[in-house]
């Protein structure tokens, strides 16, 4: 609830490790709220939440985050920090490096892999301010790796890029699910068109209720899809990929 108003309502959603799942719905249908709650950064006000085999008001949340990885375009940085050192910091689950402290041999390794993993090491000396939305959000990426989560959380990693930009950053996504099975993924999004070819279930939102829930294709059809924006939408999947367009008028 937020002033009066009901956010989410009715939703039941269980990811397992080495599902990758998308979340799609207008503006305040709820997904970012959602997504908040798998990253245990939101509480429910009525239901439970589970997250990583513990109910949210009754674990260290301090302890949980640190089993999920969070990749926030937004990400509020404010030094001028490499690349390497952004993904460091990961390390320490901080936000800006720690003063005094130091990376251990194993985590600096672990840095050198996520880079080279995310095609980013020829870069690892750039600067946070010089680089592009796209380098930003695969630097994102290897930073939320660095501890080894078990639970990936993308909001909204595509927006702002450009054709190409995006589609690095779709491959790096697609490649992080073949590095890691277990790894379990919630990427929120508006455009099927950002959804990788490993997605494999789908929640479909709208005004904080599941509209539909489950594997992809089931899901992510141009009735289900046309009925959660309000618009007629024709969806086409080729090559594993997704699109949407409003269907030509004819006449």
């Amino acid at each position: 609830m937020r002033e009066g108003r009901e956010l989410l309502a009715d939703v039941d959603l269980t990811v397992r490790p080495g599902e990758h799942w998308a979340l799609l719905g207008a503006n305040g249908a709820g997904k970012s709220t959602l997504l908040g709650l798998c990253g245990a950064v939101r509480h429910p006000t009525r239901g439970s939440v589970d997250v990583l085999g513990h109910r949210l008001g009754r674990v260290d949340v301090r302890t949980l985050r640190g089993w999920i990885g969070h990749v926030d375009p937004r990400h509020p940085l404010r030094s001028p920090l490499t690349v390497e050192e952004v993904v460091l910091t990961g390390a320490a689950g901080s936000i800006e490096l720690v003063p005094r402290w130091r990376p251990t041999e194993a985590q600096r390794r672990r840095v050198a892999e996520l880079l080279g993993l995310l095609g980013i090491a020829t870069i690892r000396h750039a600067r946070w301010p010089t680089l592009s939305q796209g380098e930003r959000g695969r630097t994102l990426i290897a930073r939320a790796l660095v501890p080894r989560p078990r639970l990936l959380l993308l909001d909204e990693p595509a927006t702002g890029l450009d054709v190409a930009a995006r589609e690095r950053l779709l491959t790096s996504v697609e490649t992080l699910a073949g590095e890691f099975g277990e790894l379990a993924s919630v990427l929120v999004t508006h455009h099927l068109e950002d959804l990788p070819v490993t997605t494999t279930h789908a929640m479909l939102l709208r005004g904080g209720r599941a509209l539909a829930t489950g594997r992809a294709d089931d899901v992510l059809t141009t009735e289900l899809v046309s009925s959660c924006f309000d618009h007629p939408i024709a969806v086409r999947r080729e090559d594993g990929r997704w699109s949407a367009r409003a269907p030509r008028r004819t006449g």
